[in-house]
């Protein structure tokens, strides 16, 4: 039996048969960013399988980042970025390059990319509708015993302290895919630049999502071996985190995971964005491609 021979076909879809429905009515709320948002293939393969999952009655929601983008156009102006624990030091004129990147260039690409694929994509930032309202980020860096700590100025860089996800539910009911950038406001207009798994995260929260994908440039979570964990329990995460098996980037990833699934998220899981068709991999396959979090 060829790959390609009709009852590969058919038993690949009887494999995605139960998935979808699990899924069908469900929120699916996915962080895209890494080489998926970059590689050409993997831009076309990605659409395909949010427009699949809605078309299928699924209800997909894309957050996205656009760190390198944002890079990209600063250094073109001739303005340096500078980064403190991973994030992006944003004063008033990078916060402008980051609203022109984000909530323009790189929406609006994932907006035409979705709707070529055949879905019907609307384009939106945590700005619109006052979706998500964020106060200045405090960054708060302990000093040596009888020190005071220092506190760092991270500039417009903000935390959520609430998301209004009613024009999400709108589009949702009305068969539209929403495609949100990571950018909130203040009480007072002020505009924030947010981590955008941070904004998946709670988004899922907010939306009782039935998973959160949180897709990655990394396989997974990998043992000390280098082998992938294909699932992990809260337990098994604080255990792997005390004897460094995790540690660097991998933290706030799946902190950001486990905070969903206290909040209401059904399951988390962190996926490797260089598969072709990860999304639809991880959700409709028996086998997936990465590491599920679970209660």
């Amino acid at each position: 039996m060829t790959t390609n021979s009709p009852n590969n076909t058919a038993a690949i879809l009887m494999e995605a048969l139960p998935y979808i429905q699990k899924y069908a009515g469900k929120t699916i709320v996915v962080k895209y960013g890494g080489n998926a948002m970059t590689d050409p293939a993997l831009q076309q393969s990605f659409a395909r399988d949010i427009v699949l999952l809605k078309q299928v009655g699924i209800n997909p929601v894309v957050i996205h980042g656009g760190g390198p983008q944002i890079g990209n156009l600063l250094k073109q102006i001739g303005k340096e970025s500078h980064f403190v624990d991973g994030m992006r030091v944003t004063d008033a004129e990078t916060m402008d390059v980051v609203q022109m990147v984000l909530g323009g260039l790189v929406n609006k690409q994932i907006v035409s990319m979705i709707n070529q694929a055949g879905g019907r994509a609307i384009g939106l930032t945590g700005k619109d509708g006052n979706m998500i309202i964020a106060r200045k980020l405090v960054l708060e860096r302990k000093a040596q015993e009888n020190q005071p700590s220092e506190i760092i100025d991270l500039g417009h860089v903000g935390e959520i302290t609430n998301i209004d996800a009613s024009v999400v539910r709108m589009l949702e009911e009305d068969r539209f895919i929403p495609v949100i950038a990571p950018i909130g406001v203040g009480e007072d207009g002020t505009s924030y630049n947010i981590n955008a798994d941070i904004v998946a995260g709670k988004m899922a929260e907010v939306l009782n999502a039935e998973r959160l994908l949180l897709l990655t440039n990394t396989p997974g979570v990998l043992n000390k071996e280098g082998t992938l964990l294909e699932v992990l329990s809260q337990q098994d995460i604080q255990d792997l985190i005390a004897d460094g098996t995790i540690q660097g980037g991998m933290l706030p990833k799946l902190a950001c995971a486990t905070d969903a699934i206290a909040a209401g998220a059904k399951s988390a899981s962190i996926i490797d964005g260089r598969v072709p068709h990860a999304v639809l991999l991880e959700l409709l396959t028996d086998q997936g491609v990465g590491t599920m979090v679970t209660r």
